[in-house]
């Protein structure tokens, strides 16, 4: 999410687009404000890897100094969302121009690519198969700064306040590898709890190596002493990965 002239651009999962903007109509109290499908006003360009930085000042002039920030130049917008990551929000009309300047610098890969590096980041993206399905620190947000906790009230602020403070979350998302195809939504299914799933792929991405990479919201007691199998009890085993943070223990 960011903001771009007077507009508040919130980046997401096409389709959840429609159910999204209007459950946000549901609370827009003023008459100026408007929720709207803004998809056609930008091109969004994303550009990362170890010459990230350099391709994107080489094109634009000037990039954000930290993560979570971001500047306006002449063609649009740069935001900088990690070390070596960044969003372009680009005017139509500049956008060729923009392109053509990255590519004197950088290799066009597409956009599968792009979700490999946010999935291998840790980052969760809910799509129409996952919608309404987690609470936030089930998908690990409060650990990567996605939600607040010091913000006044909001819709279902009882449940999330509830699942950080007391008790402790059966459920976690998880990086993990498969050797088969994964697609969001998929269960998961283990040993230690026969006849009904222990969790869901949130995300998938074929890996470069092979197979998908997968982020997955599962037991945390079954990702401790089973194996996760994809779509059956003896469908393909999912291999845990590193996460690039650590979890809350």
């Amino acid at each position: 999410m960011w903001r771009q002239a007077d507009d508040y651009c919130l980046q997401l999962a096409g389709d959840i687009l429609p159910s999204v903007q209007k459950r946000l109509t549901m609370f827009i109290m003023r008459a100026k404000v408007q929720a709207r499908d803004a998809s056609d006003d930008t091109v969004r360009l994303v550009v990362a890897g170890k010459q990230a930085a350099a391709a994107v000042n080489a094109a634009l002039g000037t990039t954000p100094e930290t993560a979570m920030s971001s500047v306006t130049v002449e063609d649009g917008l740069v935001i900088r969302v990690g070390d070596d990551k960044f969003v372009l929000s680009v005017a139509p009309g500049h956008a060729a121009k923009v392109w053509q300047s990255l590519c004197a610098f950088a290799t066009p890969v597409g956009a599968p690519v792009w979700d490999w590096l946010r999935l291998n980041a840790g980052i969760p993206m809910i799509v129409s198969a996952t919608q309404e399905q987690f609470v936030p620190q089930m998908v690990n947000l409060e650990v990567i700064g996605g939600v607040s906790f010091q913000k006044g009230c909001y819709p279902g602020q009882e449940i999330v306040a509830r699942s950080q403070y007391l008790g402790k979350l059966k459920r976690r998302m998880f990086l993990a590898h498969v050797d088969a195809v994964a697609a969001p939504g998929d269960a998961l299914y283990s040993a230690d709890i026969e006849g009904q799933a222990t969790g869901t792929v949130v995300n998938a991405a074929p890996a470069p190596g092979g197979g998908f990479d997968v982020l997955v919201v599962a037991q945390v007691e079954s990702t401790h002493s089973q194996t996760l199998h994809l779509k059956a009890a003896d469908g393909a085993a999912l291999t845990l990965k590193p996460l690039p943070y650590a979890l809350p223990e």
